[in-house]
């Protein structure tokens, strides 16, 4: 499992599981949020909570057949990046909470809604992408993603 870094692109080596060969993807990635949190309580009383939200790339998980290309490889990333964007907007959801002793369960609901909203946005993107198959397409997601994980910034985990 590797944490998304801004300063790391994935490479085809990153990709470990064996191709479906009965798949007409030429490639898969796997990625995902990983999210927890603790709560602190005094009186029965929540008085603190702390999480933490992060974007992974399952390594085992993602595989590559051997025609897919670096155009290919840069629509793979793109999906990890959008992963990176839906834990950002998870942080900033998170951030706006305020502190009560239902706080678990608005985590929880924030949780199950993030990761709804980031499978439909992922197969948005392969649609209208022609799943990399239409480069005008594929270079204005690039240009968008950038765009919208440049304005969470704030949100981005500190290495």
């Amino acid at each position: 499992m590797m944490s998304w870094n801004d300063s790391y692109k994935l490479a085809w080596t990153d990709f470990k599981d064996q191709p479906d060969k009965n798949a007409h993807a030429v490639a898969i990635t796997a990625s995902g949020i990983t999210f927890g949190y603790t709560l602190k309580q005094a009186d029965k009383q929540v008085i603190s909570f702390t999480t933490s939200v992060v974007a992974h790339f399952y390594p085992e998980k993602s595989w590559r057949k051997t025609e897919a290309d670096a155009h290919v490889l840069e629509h793979e990333q793109l999906h990890f990046d959008i992963t990176e964007l839906y834990a950002r907007k998870f942080r900033q959801r998170i951030s706006k909470l305020k502190l009560s002793n239902t706080i678990g369960e608005q985590l929880k609901k924030i949780h199950n809604t993030i990761n709804k909203e980031l499978a439909v946005f992922q197969d948005v993107y392969d649609t209208e992408t022609d799943f990399s198959r239409n480069p005008e397409h594929q270079a204005r997601w690039k240009a968008e993603i950038a765009n919208q994980l440049a304005a969470l910034s704030k949100y981005k985990l500190v290495d």
